[in-house]
């Protein structure tokens, strides 16, 4: 094979990666990713001990230790355009020998865990509680890009869902999270079909003075009877779960998204204390990765 050329794979002139500015031996193989970079010192502030903090644009990291556990926590910044940046980034870092520039023989696989926030889209399920996406669907364009791989379940989601849109110009597509992880991780908490919008207002129902041209498409989406095909309801919209669960599916990668649910769409209502919710994420988060992953 060909060395991937200078225009493919960006390195700065120190050797790191274009934007998110590391090298392989700053990154561990399980990696939290968070929106916000200021939540990367809310998950880090754990550690034990921090061996590396490095920063470029939004793209904060900090790795380290919680005993013998080695973590990495990254902020994506909002959007699927970001992780695929970063996702496609820290995959290369495992996986390409940045010397040669040529993709390895024996592939890393990576743990992506997601902490984030969203807005809850079902009467039932309160402000501030935490909600794991067994299956997101992704309603922005990264996806379509990328070869990845579907199970009959979520086929089957996928048309259904481009039926019931097909007077609009969205075209979803429906993604796994890894089920190993779930598993490991989900116990006694709320799982959900996940919406992932490329935007925050128009993109998720909103509309302030800019007018919207798809103005009830969350609507058409509950409308769908999702139970026969998977056993859950739709319940949550966010910015970037089904970017990772694609990107992670597409590179033979693990990943699983926690929600926090800062606020009810159909009841209106907002956390009153988001910081709150979203601390509690992260300790029940970081406490269930130490319990039961080994040292790596």
């Amino acid at each position: 094979m060909q060395p991937l050329s200078d225009s493919e794979l960006i390195l700065n002139p120190d050797g790191s990666l274009y934007h998110l500015h590391l090298h392989p031996e700053q990154v561990a193989p399980t990696i939290i990713t968070v929106g916000d970079p200021e939540r990367v010192a809310t998950v880090s502030q754990h550690f034990d001990r921090i061996e590396h903090r490095v920063q470029n644009r939004e793209f904060v990291t900090h790795t380290g230790y919680i005993g013998t556990k080695r973590l990495t926590v990254i902020a994506t910044g909002i959007g699927t355009d970001n992780i695929d940046i970063v996702l496609n980034e820290l995959d290369a870092l495992f996986n390409i020998d940045l010397a040669t520039r040529q993709i390895k023989t024996n592939l890393t696989k990576l743990e992506f865990i997601r902490i984030g926030t969203s807005g809850c889209l079902r009467k039932e399920l309160p402000v501030d509680t935490f909600l794991i996406s067994k299956y997101a669907v992704g309603l922005d364009a990264l996806m379509p890009y990328y070869s990845y791989s579907q199970d009959a379940h979520s086929e089957q989601l996928e048309a259904k869902l481009i039926h019931a849109l097909s007077d609009t110009h969205l075209r979803p597509y429906v993604v796994t999270g890894s089920q190993s992880l779930i598993d490991a991780l989900g116990t006694d908490i709320h799982h959900g079909i996940t919406l992932t919008a490329p935007g925050f207002y128009a993109p998720q129902g909103r509309q302030l003075r800019a007018r919207a041209t798809q103005k009830d498409f969350l609507q058409t989406i509950q409308t769908v009877d999702t139970i026969p095909i998977v056993g859950l309801p739709i319940t949550n919209l966010e910015m970037e779960t089904a970017g990772i669960y694609g990107l992670a599916n597409a590179l033979g990668h693990g990943a699983i998204s926690f929600n926090a649910l800062l606020a009810n769409r159909a009841t209106g209502a907002f956390s009153t204390n988001p910081q709150r919710a979203v601390d509690g994420l992260v300790e029940l988060v970081l406490d269930r990765i130490v319990a039961v992953f080994s040292s790596s």
